[in-house]
Protein backbone atom coordinates (compact mmCIF):
# COMPACT_ATOMS: atom_id res chain seq x y z
CA UNK A 1 0.00 0.00 0.00
CA UNK A 2 1.67 3.19 -1.19
CA UNK A 3 1.39 6.63 0.41
CA UNK A 4 0.61 8.06 -3.03
CA UNK A 5 -2.36 5.71 -3.43
CA UNK A 6 -3.68 6.57 0.04
CA UNK A 7 -3.71 10.22 -1.00
CA UNK A 8 -5.64 9.24 -4.12
CA UNK A 9 -8.11 7.28 -2.00
CA UNK A 10 -8.71 10.22 0.36
CA UNK A 11 -9.15 12.54 -2.59
CA UNK A 12 -11.96 10.38 -3.97
CA UNK A 13 -13.49 9.93 -0.50
CA UNK A 14 -13.63 13.69 0.03
CA UNK A 15 -14.94 14.59 -3.42
CA UNK A 16 -17.31 11.60 -3.72
CA UNK A 17 -16.75 11.86 -7.44
CA UNK A 18 -13.96 10.31 -9.52
CA UNK A 19 -13.79 13.08 -12.13
CA UNK A 20 -13.59 15.92 -9.59
CA UNK A 21 -11.03 14.02 -7.52
CA UNK A 22 -8.88 13.41 -10.61
CA UNK A 23 -8.91 17.12 -11.42
CA UNK A 24 -7.92 18.06 -7.87
CA UNK A 25 -5.20 15.40 -7.74
CA UNK A 26 -3.84 16.32 -11.21
CA UNK A 27 -4.21 12.79 -12.57
CA UNK A 28 -6.31 11.43 -15.39
CA UNK A 29 -9.66 9.95 -14.45
CA UNK A 30 -8.91 6.49 -15.95
CA UNK A 31 -5.57 6.33 -14.11
CA UNK A 32 -7.20 7.29 -10.81
CA UNK A 33 -9.98 4.74 -11.29
CA UNK A 34 -7.36 2.07 -12.01
CA UNK A 35 -5.39 2.94 -8.83
CA UNK A 36 -8.51 2.74 -6.66
CA UNK A 37 -9.45 -0.61 -8.17
CA UNK A 38 -5.94 -1.93 -7.52
CA UNK A 39 -6.21 -0.78 -3.89
CA UNK A 40 -9.52 -2.59 -3.46
CA UNK A 41 -8.00 -5.75 -4.94
CA UNK A 42 -4.98 -5.44 -2.65
CA UNK A 43 -7.18 -5.13 0.45
CA UNK A 44 -9.74 -7.67 -0.70
CA UNK A 45 -12.67 -5.34 0.02
CA UNK A 46 -14.88 -2.92 -1.87
CA UNK A 47 -14.19 0.59 -0.62
CA UNK A 48 -16.84 2.57 -2.55
CA UNK A 49 -20.46 2.15 -3.53
CA UNK A 50 -20.57 3.53 -7.08
CA UNK A 51 -23.54 5.22 -8.75
CA UNK A 52 -23.78 7.18 -11.99
CA UNK A 53 -23.15 10.52 -10.25
CA UNK A 54 -21.31 9.81 -7.01
CA UNK A 55 -19.22 7.42 -4.94
CA UNK A 56 -19.83 6.72 -1.26
CA UNK A 57 -17.64 4.87 1.21
CA UNK A 58 -18.56 1.39 2.36
CA UNK A 59 -17.98 0.41 6.02
CA UNK A 60 -14.58 -0.91 4.96
CA UNK A 61 -13.92 2.37 3.16
CA UNK A 62 -14.78 4.34 6.32
CA UNK A 63 -12.26 2.28 8.28
CA UNK A 64 -9.55 2.87 5.68
CA UNK A 65 -10.32 6.59 5.59
CA UNK A 66 -9.65 6.91 9.34
CA UNK A 67 -6.43 4.90 9.08
CA UNK A 68 -5.29 6.76 5.96
CA UNK A 69 -5.84 10.16 7.59
CA UNK A 70 -3.73 9.10 10.59
CA UNK A 71 -0.99 7.63 8.40
CA UNK A 72 -0.77 10.68 6.15
CA UNK A 73 -0.81 13.04 9.14
CA UNK A 74 2.19 11.17 10.53
CA UNK A 75 3.96 11.17 7.14
CA UNK A 76 3.40 14.91 6.71
CA UNK A 77 4.52 15.62 10.28
CA UNK A 78 7.71 13.60 9.75
CA UNK A 79 8.44 15.46 6.51
CA UNK A 80 7.92 18.77 8.33
CA UNK A 81 10.35 17.76 11.07
CA UNK A 82 13.08 16.89 8.58
CA UNK A 83 12.47 20.09 6.64
CA UNK A 84 13.00 22.02 9.89
CA UNK A 85 16.36 20.45 10.75
CA UNK A 86 18.21 23.34 9.11
CA UNK A 87 15.58 25.98 9.82
CA UNK A 88 15.80 27.19 13.39
CA UNK A 89 14.16 30.54 12.69
CA UNK A 90 10.83 28.76 12.42
CA UNK A 91 8.96 25.50 12.14
CA UNK A 92 5.71 23.94 13.29
CA UNK A 93 4.42 22.51 16.55
CA UNK A 94 1.19 20.61 17.22
CA UNK A 95 -0.38 20.95 20.65
CA UNK A 96 -3.46 19.28 22.12
CA UNK A 97 -5.34 21.42 24.65
CA UNK A 98 -8.03 20.85 27.21
CA UNK A 99 -10.62 23.62 27.56
CA UNK A 100 -9.43 26.03 30.26
CA UNK A 101 -8.90 29.71 30.93
CA UNK A 102 -5.38 28.74 32.04
CA UNK A 103 -4.43 28.16 28.41
CA UNK A 104 -3.51 31.83 28.71
CA UNK A 105 -0.13 30.68 30.11
CA UNK A 106 0.56 28.65 26.98
CA UNK A 107 -0.55 31.57 24.80
CA UNK A 108 1.86 33.89 26.61
CA UNK A 109 4.71 31.42 26.14
CA UNK A 110 3.95 31.15 22.42
CA UNK A 111 3.75 34.93 22.08
CA UNK A 112 7.19 35.48 23.63
CA UNK A 113 8.66 32.55 21.66
CA UNK A 114 7.39 34.01 18.37
CA UNK A 115 9.21 37.26 19.12
CA UNK A 116 12.47 35.31 18.85
CA UNK A 117 11.31 32.86 16.16
CA UNK A 118 8.80 34.79 14.01
CA UNK A 119 8.35 31.95 11.50
CA UNK A 120 7.21 29.60 14.26
CA UNK A 121 3.71 28.22 13.50
CA UNK A 122 1.46 26.45 16.01
CA UNK A 123 -1.53 24.14 15.47
CA UNK A 124 -3.95 23.52 18.37
CA UNK A 125 -6.27 20.53 18.69
CA UNK A 126 -8.90 20.92 21.44
CA UNK A 127 -10.53 18.13 23.39
CA UNK A 128 -10.78 16.24 26.68
CA UNK A 129 -7.75 14.48 28.12
CA UNK A 130 -8.49 11.07 26.56
CA UNK A 131 -8.60 12.09 22.85
CA UNK A 132 -5.74 14.55 23.35
CA UNK A 133 -3.51 11.95 25.04
CA UNK A 134 -4.42 9.39 22.37
CA UNK A 135 -3.22 11.71 19.60
CA UNK A 136 -0.07 12.43 21.60
CA UNK A 137 0.63 8.70 21.99
CA UNK A 138 0.16 8.15 18.25
CA UNK A 139 2.70 10.86 17.47
CA UNK A 140 0.18 13.24 15.92
CA UNK A 141 0.90 15.86 18.61
CA UNK A 142 4.15 17.13 20.07
CA UNK A 143 2.74 18.35 23.38
CA UNK A 144 -0.55 18.19 25.24
CA UNK A 145 -2.14 20.34 27.93
CA UNK A 146 -4.42 18.21 30.13
CA UNK A 147 -6.51 18.69 33.28
CA UNK A 148 -5.84 15.48 35.16
CA UNK A 149 -2.63 14.10 36.73
CA UNK A 150 -0.35 12.67 34.01
CA UNK A 151 0.80 9.06 33.81
CA UNK A 152 4.37 9.44 35.08
CA UNK A 153 5.48 6.18 33.46
CA UNK A 154 4.66 7.59 29.99
CA UNK A 155 5.08 11.36 30.15
CA UNK A 156 7.33 14.17 31.22
CA UNK A 157 5.32 17.11 32.53
CA UNK A 158 5.23 20.69 33.75
CA UNK A 159 2.56 22.11 36.03
CA UNK A 160 0.68 25.29 35.07
CA UNK A 161 1.04 27.87 37.91
CA UNK A 162 -2.69 28.26 38.70
CA UNK A 163 -5.60 25.88 39.21
CA UNK A 164 -9.07 25.97 37.67
CA UNK A 165 -11.96 26.61 40.07
CA UNK A 166 -15.24 24.75 39.55
CA UNK A 167 -18.68 26.28 39.72
CA UNK A 168 -22.14 26.39 38.18
CA UNK A 169 -23.22 28.43 35.16
CA UNK A 170 -26.93 29.22 35.32
CA UNK A 171 -29.50 31.67 34.05
CA UNK A 172 -29.62 34.95 35.97
CA UNK A 173 -33.32 34.37 36.68
CA UNK A 174 -32.58 31.06 38.45
CA UNK A 175 -33.33 31.03 42.20
CA UNK A 176 -29.78 29.75 42.77
CA UNK A 177 -28.39 32.93 41.25
CA UNK A 178 -29.23 34.70 44.51
CA UNK A 179 -26.65 32.57 46.34
CA UNK A 180 -22.94 33.47 46.51
CA UNK A 181 -21.86 29.81 46.59
CA UNK A 182 -23.56 26.57 45.57
CA UNK A 183 -23.57 23.56 47.87
CA UNK A 184 -24.03 19.90 47.04
CA UNK A 185 -27.54 20.01 48.53
CA UNK A 186 -28.45 22.96 46.27
CA UNK A 187 -27.94 20.72 43.24
CA UNK A 188 -30.26 17.90 44.34
CA UNK A 189 -32.76 17.07 41.63
CA UNK A 190 -31.51 19.66 39.16
CA UNK A 191 -30.61 18.71 35.56
CA UNK A 192 -26.82 19.08 35.39
CA UNK A 193 -24.38 19.16 32.46
CA UNK A 194 -20.61 18.76 32.36
CA UNK A 195 -17.99 16.75 30.48
CA UNK A 196 -17.93 12.96 30.69
CA UNK A 197 -14.34 13.21 31.90
CA UNK A 198 -15.43 15.41 34.82
CA UNK A 199 -18.25 13.05 35.76
CA UNK A 200 -15.70 10.24 35.99
CA UNK A 201 -12.74 12.09 37.49
CA UNK A 202 -13.54 15.43 39.13
CA UNK A 203 -16.93 15.21 40.80
CA UNK A 204 -16.29 11.92 42.60
CA UNK A 205 -13.55 13.90 44.41
CA UNK A 206 -16.15 16.47 45.44
CA UNK A 207 -19.12 14.38 46.50
CA UNK A 208 -17.65 10.90 47.02
CA UNK A 209 -20.25 8.21 47.69
CA UNK A 210 -23.10 10.71 47.17
CA UNK A 211 -22.33 11.00 43.46
CA UNK A 212 -25.47 9.05 42.56
CA UNK A 213 -27.62 11.78 44.14
CA UNK A 214 -26.70 14.20 41.35
CA UNK A 215 -28.81 14.20 38.18
CA UNK A 216 -26.47 14.41 35.18
CA UNK A 217 -28.91 15.05 32.36
CA UNK A 218 -26.30 15.45 29.62
CA UNK A 219 -22.63 15.92 28.82
CA UNK A 220 -20.57 18.31 26.70
CA UNK A 221 -16.88 18.28 25.84
CA UNK A 222 -17.06 22.04 25.11
CA UNK A 223 -18.50 24.27 27.81
CA UNK A 224 -19.62 26.90 25.33
CA UNK A 225 -22.10 24.46 23.78
CA UNK A 226 -23.31 23.55 27.26
CA UNK A 227 -23.93 27.22 28.03
CA UNK A 228 -26.29 27.47 25.05
CA UNK A 229 -28.40 24.68 26.56
CA UNK A 230 -28.39 26.55 29.87
CA UNK A 231 -29.63 29.70 28.12
CA UNK A 232 -32.49 27.68 26.67
CA UNK A 233 -33.53 26.55 30.16
CA UNK A 234 -32.46 22.92 29.92
CA UNK A 235 -30.35 22.83 33.07
CA UNK A 236 -27.19 23.91 34.88
CA UNK A 237 -23.61 23.66 33.62
CA UNK A 238 -20.78 22.53 35.91
CA UNK A 239 -17.61 24.01 34.51
CA UNK A 240 -14.45 26.01 35.19
CA UNK A 241 -14.60 29.68 36.09
CA UNK A 242 -13.88 32.20 33.28
CA UNK A 243 -14.79 29.84 30.41
CA UNK A 244 -18.27 31.23 29.76
CA UNK A 245 -19.34 34.82 29.10
CA UNK A 246 -21.37 35.74 32.18
CA UNK A 247 -21.64 39.49 31.56
CA UNK A 248 -24.93 41.26 32.31
CA UNK A 249 -25.93 41.04 28.65
CA UNK A 250 -25.34 37.26 28.49
CA UNK A 251 -28.24 36.40 30.77
CA UNK A 252 -25.96 33.92 32.59
CA UNK A 253 -23.99 33.96 35.83
CA UNK A 254 -21.31 31.82 37.49
CA UNK A 255 -21.37 30.74 41.12
CA UNK A 256 -18.51 28.73 42.71
CA UNK A 257 -19.31 25.45 44.41
CA UNK A 258 -18.51 24.79 48.06
CA UNK A 259 -16.56 22.99 49.41
CA UNK A 260 -14.15 24.40 46.84
CA UNK A 261 -13.16 22.09 43.98
CA UNK A 262 -10.04 22.85 41.96
CA UNK A 263 -8.32 21.09 39.06
CA UNK A 264 -4.64 21.40 38.16
CA UNK A 265 -3.37 21.68 34.61
CA UNK A 266 -0.29 20.02 33.11
CA UNK A 267 1.80 20.30 29.95
CA UNK A 268 2.93 16.81 28.97
CA UNK A 269 5.04 15.10 26.32
CA UNK A 270 6.14 11.52 25.76
CA UNK A 271 9.22 10.30 27.56
CA UNK A 272 12.24 9.83 25.30
CA UNK A 273 10.48 11.89 22.63
CA UNK A 274 12.79 13.08 19.83
CA UNK A 275 11.64 16.57 18.89
CA UNK A 276 12.23 18.65 15.81
CA UNK A 277 14.65 21.55 16.51
CA UNK A 278 11.92 24.17 16.94
CA UNK A 279 9.84 21.98 19.28
CA UNK A 280 12.96 21.17 21.31
CA UNK A 281 13.66 24.90 21.70
CA UNK A 282 10.06 25.56 22.72
CA UNK A 283 10.10 22.81 25.36
CA UNK A 284 13.32 24.24 26.76
CA UNK A 285 11.63 27.63 26.99
CA UNK A 286 8.66 26.08 28.81
CA UNK A 287 11.00 24.39 31.30
CA UNK A 288 12.58 27.75 32.07
CA UNK A 289 9.19 29.43 32.55
CA UNK A 290 7.49 26.73 34.62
Amino acid sequence: MEIRVLRYFLGVAREENMTRAAERLHISQPSLSKEIKKLENELGHTLFVRTNKSMHLTDEGMLLRKRAEDILSMVDKTAEEFSQLDNIIGGEIRIGCAESYLIKYLARSIRSFKEQYPDFIFHVFSGDTEPVAERLDRGLLDLAVIVEPPNLSKYNYLTIPESDKWGVVMRRDSPLAEKREITFEDLYGLPLFCSEQSIKVDFPRWCGDDMDKLNFAGSFNLSYNGSIFVKEGLGYLLTFEHLINTSEESGLCFRPITPELKTDMYIIWKKYQVFSPIVDLFVRRLREEY
